[in-house]
């Protein structure tokens, strides 16, 4: 990092995003070469304050060179079980349930740890600072304007990776894209709660109108409690209720939670739409959930995008080595995650633009028929085919996913 006065900072690779994607695309980058990267957090502490339910599968951990620790990982699960409205369930094991169900992370120390692994390959941090706008010169993003301790520079870098998340500002400054629609972003609450009664060796999830075309999840941190939450589709919420309200209406509901107690409580949103049709230009490539490409199905984003970010460590550093940092360059970027992820998202997007529209009833065949077949994936079309020999009628608008 070059610091050329108090005003301006230079840097090969800048990463503008703490969070583990942002340090996974920064560590990739000096692994494969990058001398100068430069990672930038507006929070004073990285990890904290935590935003996310925590559950993961652990199978894709070795893909982004990870290894398994208790260190971060509070608890490991044998799988998972989805509950219908009227009470049918369907037990999936965790070899079939995907990115989320396997373990409940500690995210605090888990987003730390990744921090650690990108430090270990020499990328410097700089926490409390904000992106306030992004530099473009002839079309081209060379940097961000920035704020420390009310201190304002420049920092200026051969390429910028946009990994603020959600809320992404640098991709809206750069115009790579505008405003998500209210049908896909996810509105979420939690709480951590304790002195619960649940099975604690999976994760649960409760489907329905109690949480309109989201879900309800439990994912237990110990034997006596859990993260519990939901997520409601925005376009689903009349100003009548909040996703708080329904959740505190669920726990009423459940006998093993009701008895509880909140000790923390969390709320975000998640965006839950298809892929965007690029995400990078001249100077700039985004990754994780600011490049959207979160699980629409799940609202998972951890997995895709930490998988997603590895890919951007490694081109970044092949572009800046050649020194082309321009949009033809990072095509390669785009064709690798999307050969990677792009497919399934696309796929899990148009099943949840399905599954908002389902009633409860219609939710109660789909476990019910679920429940009596043993699946040896668990992939859209294979759910939709055990569905259809119980309910043929219920596939009728789902023919087109067969």
């Amino acid at each position: 990092m070059d610091i050329q006065d108090d005003k301006v900072i230079n840097c090969d690779v800048l990463v503008v995003g703490g969070g583990p994607i942002g340090s996974t695309a920064a560590r990739f980058a000096a692994k494969n070469g990058v001398d100068d990267v430069l990672v930038i957090e507006k929070r004073q502490e990285i990890g904290s304050p935590v935003r996310c339910a925590e559950g993961i599968s652990l199978t894709w951990l070795d893909e982004v060179e990870i290894e398994e620790s208790d260190h971060f990982i509070k608890k490991k699960v044998k799988g998972s079980k989805l509950y219908s409205p009227n009470g049918n369930k369907m037990t999936i094991g965790k070899e079939l349930a995907g990115d989320e169900v396997g373990g409940v992370l500690e995210r605090d120390i888990f987003d730390k740890e990744m921090a650690v692994l990108a430090g270990r390959e020499g990328v410097n941090f700089m926490l409390k600072t904000a992106a306030t706008d992004v530099i473009k010169e002839n079309g081209k993003v060379t940097g961000v304007k920035a704020k420390k301790m009310g201190e304002e520079f420049e920092i200026h870098a051969d390429l910028v990776i946009g990994a603020d998340g959600f809320e992404s500002q640098v991709g809206r400054w750069a115009g790579l894209y505008e405003q998500i629609p209210s049908k896909d972003i996810m509105t979420c609450f939690q709480y951590r709660m304790v002195d619960i009664d649940i099975e604690p060796d999976y994760t649960h999830f409760y489907l329905g109108k109690v949480a309109p075309g989201g879900y309800v999840w439990i994912f237990p941190k110990g034997d006596d409690k859990a993260n519990v939450g939901l997520g409601v589709q925005l376009n689903q919420l009349d100003g009548n209720k909040s996703p708080k309200d329904y959740l505190d209406e669920f726990i009423d509901s459940h006998e093993g939670l009701k008895k509880g107690q909140a000790v923390d409580m969390v709320a975000g949103g998640v965006s839950v739409g298809h892929p965007l049709d690029s995400v990078t230009m001249d100077g700039l490539m985004m990754v994780g959930d600011a490049a959207r490409v979160v699980d629409p199905l799940t609202g998972g984003g951890i997995a895709n995008g930490m998988k997603q970010a590895k890919i951007a460590g490694e081109v970044a550093a092949e572009a800046v080595e050649k020194g082309k940092v321009d949009e033809d360059f990072f095509s390669r970027y785009e064709e690798r995650w999307r050969d990677r992820l792009e497919d399934k998202i696309w796929r899990n997007y148009m099943a949840k633009e399905k599954a908002v529209e389902l009633s409860d009833e219609e939710f109660d065949k789909i476990i019910d028929a679920l429940s009596e077949v043993d699946l040896t994936e668990l992939t859209t079309e294979a759910i939709l085919k055990a569905v259809q020999k119980k309910y043929p009628e219920l596939v009728e608008s789902f023919k087109d996913m067969l």
